[in-house]
């Protein structure tokens, strides 16, 4: 969907800024033509910000950027359970909040928009190693362990490092519909959506031998969707008996095996509504929901919204 005027993006380094959570954004929406968002990359004064893991940056942006911007990423930082960012970078987000701009952390960003008070009865998450350190310093904010990223509106969190791309990924779904968004995981060679929550990351003493068959059942099921895809066809497909299956489906994934399947024809069902003129009988036929009563249903539950509007919303080259 093209925009009438570039999304402004600034993505803010912190002193200890981690090098792969400024990258992230500055990569994901810098500026090209095939995307409507033009990026600065700032921090509290233009010139040299010492970075961790043995990098610096030379932003070229102050505080400014925070004015001129719609989007703010914050990325993580060392030790950022120690000290909070300075007032004046509190002020400049929470003025960014304040003026309508969206607020995404990145990781232990998400420690500088607690300390704005921002997330105070909110949910949000972090990195896995810091939640316990969120709660203890920021008692207000409704921590989330396990999920890759939070979507509460005006302000995003995620989770350590990689959960930027899916962060990044969701917003473009939401700026710019499923095709731009499969458009820049194929370019970034990512997921284009990662089920589950990084509790699957957090180091246990015992191993989890069926994740990599899980995965496999999963993308097997995906390029199945239009077919019957019960819980005893997909335990099947994985060799195990449907109530491991079951079990171990939502400890990897975070959803019911029937749940993620429905989210999967969901977002099949988007992208064929952005990019093809078939009916919403014949797509709900196509992702295996069999009537355009029953895709109507899921898409309001799902997304909250129905798929006409979702269509005009996204409908590109118009």
């Amino acid at each position: 969907m093209p925009a009438s005027h570039p999304h402004h993006v600034a993505v803010l380094v912190l002193e200890g800024a981690k090098p792969l959570d400024v990258g992230i954004p500055a990569q994901v929406f810098t500026t090209r033509a095939s995307m409507p968002y033009e990026v600065r990359v700032c921090g509290a004064a233009p010139g040299l910000v010492t970075g961790g893991d043995g990098l610096a940056y030379h932003v070229a942006h102050g505080l400014d950027a925070l004015a001129w911007a719609d989007i703010v990423f914050v990325p993580g930082y060392r030790f950022p359970d120690r000290d909070d960012p300075p007032q004046a970078v509190l002020d400049a987000l929470i003025a960014a909040h304040t003026r309508g701009a969206r607020l995404a952390a990145i990781s232990t960003g998400a420690f500088a928009l607690a300390a704005t008070g921002l997330l105070d009865g909110r949910r949000a998450t972090t990195h896995w190693h810091y939640t316990q350190a969120l709660m203890v310093r920021h008692p207000l904010v409704q921590v989330d362990e396990n999920v890759l990223f939070v979507d509460e509106g005006s302000v995003l969190t995620s989770a350590g490092a990689a959960s930027g791309i899916d962060l990044c990924l969701h917003i473009l779904r939401g700026d710019l519909g499923v095709a731009a968004s499969n458009h820049a995981a194929r370019r970034l060679v990512a997921a284009p959506y990662r089920s589950g929550g990084q509790a699957q990351y957090v180091p246990r003493s015992v191993p989890e031998p069926l994740g990599e068959r899980f995965a496999a059942t999963r993308e097997w099921a995906l390029h199945r969707l239009g077919e019957p895809l019960t819980l005893d066809i997909l335990a099947r497909q994985a060799e195990v008996s449907p109530r491991t299956f079951s079990r171990r489906f939502v400890e990897e994934t975070g959803y019911t095996p029937m749940q993620w399947v429905m989210r999967a024809r969901i977002d099949l069902s988007r992208e064929l509504l952005e990019r093809s003129q078939r009916s919403v009988e014949q797509i709900a036929a196509d992702v295996g929901l069999g009537t355009g009563a029953n895709l109507r249903l899921h898409f309001q539950r799902i997304l909250g919204t129905t798929p006409s509007e979702y269509r005009r919303t996204f409908t590109r080259g118009e």
